[in-house]
């Protein structure tokens, strides 16, 4: 972004295949900000992906690790000899098969605070907000608040009833030109506010 930058938008940057960024996602960092791909998302070697969705707000040092940052843990060593090379390759096979818990989705609007951590297979809801220094290792519910080590809920957002209309109303997926129109209603109008806002009502 022109004026500030320490924060670029991710979708045109993301050349990985098994990384997903909606648009208007971006990444705030005084540290090169361009390098998320290699320097925030860890251990990628597939096939799992990485999704994250439209209008996210990710705040400096936000790292995602993914599936490759497994070791075995049946046996006495959780040391991946095999991946050190020499003669040890022999016994790759042993890192096969490894616990696998599938992509990592973040949905729509999601807010994650200073230096948060997602762990792999995670699926973030629409609307969630990630404490600064949380680490994630389960599901957060749509409009989920939630911080710590491992993170916990703190408290929603709003009410179920709430969450279902928000959910339906789904602004993030409005053509561009409403959004546009609708900022002030999306960022502080109430819900009834924001469905009297839809495209066709």
């Amino acid at each position: 972004m022109p004026e500030h930058p320490r924060v670029v938008l991710l979708r045109p940057l993301v050349t990985s295949p098994l990384i997903e960024v909606g648009e208007y996602t971006y990444y705030d960092d005084p540290d090169d900000p361009t390098a998320f791909e290699t320097r925030n998302v860890l251990y990628h070697y597939g096939p799992e992906k990485l999704i994250i969705g439209r209008f996210c707000a990710l705040g400096t040092g936000v790292r995602f690790l993914m599936n490759g940052a497994n070791h075995r843990m049946d046996g006495p060593s959780t040391f991946p000899f095999p991946t050190v090379g020499g003669s040890w390759t022999a016994h790759f096979d042993l890192l096969t098969g490894l616990l696998n818990r599938g992509d990592t989705v973040v949905g729509n609007d999601v807010w994650f605070g200073y230096g948060a951590t997602v762990m792999p297979g995670v699926r973030i809801g629409h609307g969630a907000i990630i404490g600064a220094g949380a680490v994630v290792t389960s599901d957060v519910p749509d409009y989920g608040i939630v911080g710590g080590n491992p993170a916990r809920l703190i408290r929603t957002r709003y009410n179920e009833e709430d969450v279902a209309r928000l959910l339906a109303v789904a602004w993030w997926d409005w053509p561009a030109e409403h959004i546009t129109e609708h900022v002030r209603t999306i960022m502080s109008g109430t819900i009834a506010d924001l469905e009297a806002a839809a495209p066709g009502s």
